[in-house]
């Protein structure tokens, strides 16, 4: 076996596990979410991550002050991060995780769509198709037709364009901005909204609830550290699909601990959506396809308060090699 077939391997063996962490990650959020608003555990995930995030920041030699380079686009990206948290947290806790899923797999074809306004990206007919018929899929997912939309489709819509909104900000900033601002403006702004509305929705909290919160936070950082393990190892077009084995966790955890079943159409939507953003990823790795290829540079996890922008973590991570 080449020293490339085996650093292949590694990354999609990093990459597996950070992503079964983002999903255990996930049914921890639904867990809490029977219980708790999705602003509280917002916040309380905030609170918990503030200790990893700070180690992160410690390995950030680079010399500035927290004042932003791109000020309006880190205010739309900060905002961005916390509606995206608030409704994709919701989104958990409301709807089956498996569907979740299959509409926040969309956020790579968003991706492929904003480009093009805020990065100058061109994509060509194939992409276009490609984003066309995994809009198609995430719309068979949700069967407008027949059943009633509810607010926790809206809320995964949401999560899943806002996600793809911060991704490409950072895309598109990433290199000017330091790390800390990327980090932690998101992070404050989440904590100070979030404990604002909090007196409104609060729930007490007992210990155990309390530490699966804690868990919350150290599952995302864990999983942030493996995307990192696994970019630096393989392939961004062999570590990015990966991803996608979310929705078998999400399957398991489901049939498991919420007694949910993923019916056939939402196998069939999701097939669809994965199928679509592959095309994607495969096409933005062939050489001269396209000079930015913003979807395998997005590090292919949507921001929440708990998860940070994975692309900062790489870029920090990068600093110390």
């Amino acid at each position: 076996m080449t020293d490339l077939a085996k650093s292949n391997l590694k990354g999609i063996a990093f990459a597996l596990i950070a992503f079964g962490l983002f999903a255990t990650h996930d049914a921890a959020i639904k867990a809490l979410g029977g219980v708790y608003s999705s602003f509280q555990i917002v916040f309380f995930s905030v609170i918990f991550s503030f200790p990893l995030v700070m180690l992160m920041l410690m390995r950030d030699a680079r010399a500035g002050t927290l004042i932003p380079a791109h000020p309006w686009w880190t205010a739309l990206r900060t905002g961005t991060v916390v509606v995206t948290a608030a409704s994709g947290f919701y989104a958990f806790s409301v709807l089956p995780l498996a569907e979740t899923y299959a509409i926040l797999f969309a956020a790579p074809l968003v991706i492929t769509v904003l480009s093009i306004p805020i990065l100058g990206e061109k994509v060509g007919f194939h992409r276009w198709a490609a984003v066309v018929v995994g809009l198609g899929g995430v719309m068979i997912v949700l069967r407008p037709l027949e059943a009633e939309l509810s607010l926790g489709h809206l809320a995964a819509i949401v999560a899943a364009v806002g996600g793809a909104l911060g991704a490409v900000i950072v895309r598109k900033i990433g290199k000017d901005e330091r790390s800390a601002v990327l980090l932690l403006y998101p992070m404050m702004a989440n904590f100070l909204i979030m404990g604002a509305i909090l007196p409104l929705v609060y729930v007490p909290m007992p210990i155990e609830d309390l530490g699966l919160s804690a868990v919350v936070a150290l599952f995302a950082f864990g999983g942030g550290l493996g995307v990192i393990a696994a970019y630096r190892s393989g392939d961004a077009a062999i570590v990015a699909p990966m991803q996608y084995s979310q929705i078998l966790w999400a399957a398991l955890y489901g049939w498991i601990f919420f007694g949910e079943r993923v019916d056939t159409i939402t196998w069939i939507g999701a097939a669809v959506v994965i199928a679509s953003g592959l095309y994607i990823v495969l096409r933005e790795s062939v050489g001269g396809r396209s000079e930015q290829t913003p979807v395998l540079e997005t590090k292919s996890r949507l921001a929440t308060p708990s998860t940070p922008r994975l692309s900062v973590m790489a870029q920090m991570g990068d600093k110390g090699d």
